[in-house]
């Protein structure tokens, strides 16, 4: 039996095989957690029975966790742990809490004092800073840029800064529909020295990670699918 602990567990990203990018103790875990909170009911459960084919997912209770939800509804999802029942988390795609709404959980879980529990799985983001070549002892995540121009223009202009001053490389990502727009502001506000890795499909069929120098990018512009992807910046 599980000890009574917050389990963060990592989701694949896409429809990677579960074999490929997930521990068999992950599984073990799971199997034994019957409260799980989640960013998405449906997706969940389908990740847990993906996890195990035999799972009874109409025994398991989910709690949904996403911007809507608001801080003293958080609270309660972890009232199974008071009992002495382990409680699982789990993203949309890849690790929770980074980067995701499962942050807010943690963090009132560590005030709490309750024991909260990583698991191993894939991060795009440190896969993508692993496969790109940039400095990955001192770098920035910094989710989702401004979309409208001005402030678009100010922050990249202001994260390439960083680069040159502090040799801290510069991630961020796009919703999958603006990846090209992405590129495109990149290629415009930008020194043409600056190197853009591009890391699109991590770990799933359609994977590509390449880094050339934003002139390079410009003789060969390439035309992104609508797939999640990072972005990386340094020099």
């Amino acid at each position: 039996m599980l000890e009574a602990a917050l389990y963060l567990i990592p989701v694949t990203l896409g429809d990677t095989p579960h074999d490929r990018v997930l521990p068999s103790y992950n599984r073990e875990v799971t199997a034994g957690i019957r409260h799980f909170i989640v960013e998405n009911v449906r997706s969940a459960r389908r990740f847990l029975k993906r996890c195990d084919p035999a799972t009874d997912i109409d025994s398991l209770t989910f709690y949904t966790l996403d911007r809507h939800t608001l801080p003293e509804a958080v609270a309660g999802y972890l009232a199974p742990l008071a009992d002495g029942l382990p409680v699982g988390v789990i993203s949309e795609a890849g690790c929770p809490a980074v980067a995701d709404p499962g942050a807010d959980v943690v963090a009132i879980a560590q005030r709490k004092g309750y024991k909260v529990v990583p698991l191993v799985g894939p991060s795009s983001i440190l896969l993508s800073l692993m496969a790109s070549g940039f400095n990955g002892q001192s770098f920035a995540f910094h989710g989702y840029l401004p979309i409208e121009g001005g402030e678009r223009a100010k922050t990249l202009k202001r994260l390439e800064q960083r680069i040159y001053n502090e040799g801290e490389t510069q991630i961020f990502i796009e919703t999958p529909y603006r990846n090209d727009k992405m590129v495109e502001d990149c290629l415009r506000y930008c020194r043409p020295q600056t190197r853009l890795c591009i890391a699109l499909g991590i770990t799933t069929g359609e994977e590509s990670i390449r880094t050339l120098s934003l002139a390079e990018w410009a003789k060969r512009k390439p035309a992104l699918p609508k797939t999640p992807c990072i972005f990386l910046l340094y020099k």
